[in-house]
């Protein structure tokens, strides 16, 4: 049975709230939901991501080595159509966005494949943006 897919909510630390607000409004196009001055809610694709003010800096999550990159293990992201991932890659590109992954390719020919990137906000969260070759295959094993 297919169940109705809801929008998720999603809270991560940061360090700067107006430095925050602008990245996520300015650099993914985020409108802003409700908001104190200790957290942020954001229009995440459609989802709901609370960004809240924390004063010490967290530690560096592990990376898991996959597809021939390291993948940091502490992420989030939304998985995108084709077309919104790449207008998107060629919109980060045109501001200058600096990659933790560069746009690629993963799996390649593989029943998984995927086109992928992952960037960092100002408090180090890291975000993937991807985009199945097959929106089928997303949940496959």
């Amino acid at each position: 049975m297919k169940t109705k897919i809801r929008p998720f909510h999603l809270a991560f630390p940061i360090y700067d709230i107006n430095e925050t607000t602008e990245w996520y409004v300015d650099i993914l196009n985020c409108s802003i939901g409700r908001q104190s001055r200790l957290w942020v809610d954001f229009d995440f694709f459609g989802h709901q991501i609370s960004a809240h003010k924390i004063g010490e800096k967290l530690i560096d999550s592990e990376t898991n080595h996959v597809d021939g990159h390291n993948v940091p293990s502490r992420h989030f992201g939304i998985v995108m159509e084709m077309k919104e991932w790449k207008n998107l890659t060629d919109r980060l590109n045109r501001k200058k966005i600096k990659f933790i992954i560069e746009p690629n390719i993963r799996f390649k020919g593989e029943k998984g494949e995927q086109a992928t990137f992952f960037i960092e906000d100002p408090s180090g969260n890291v975000l993937e943006f991807k985009a199945f070759k097959n929106d089928q295959m997303i949940f496959e094993n």
